[in-house]
């Protein structure tokens, strides 16, 4: 399966930016983007991994539980 890099955008609107076979590439690409990122950027760089690219945007799209507190 490839890892996709996305571009989230406000409302978020994904942008698909690459594609990688391997994590190593997918993260180093998306990391170089983020670091090229004006201060204040409103724009997500995000590596999704799934099947196929409608599969990653669906990720993407989901909305996610905030994970635990830490207390309990």
């Amino acid at each position: 399966m490839p890892y996709y890099v996305f571009a989230v955008k406000p409302l978020g609107l994904l942008q698909k930016l690459a594609e990688f076979d391997a994590f190593k590439e997918a993260s180093a690409h998306a990391k170089a983007l983020r670091a090229a990122q004006p201060a204040g950027a409103v724009v997500r760089v995000k590596v999704m991994f799934a099947d196929n690219q409608l599969a990653a945007e669906d990720l993407l799209s989901q909305v996610r539980e905030p994970g635990p507190s830490g207390e309990e």
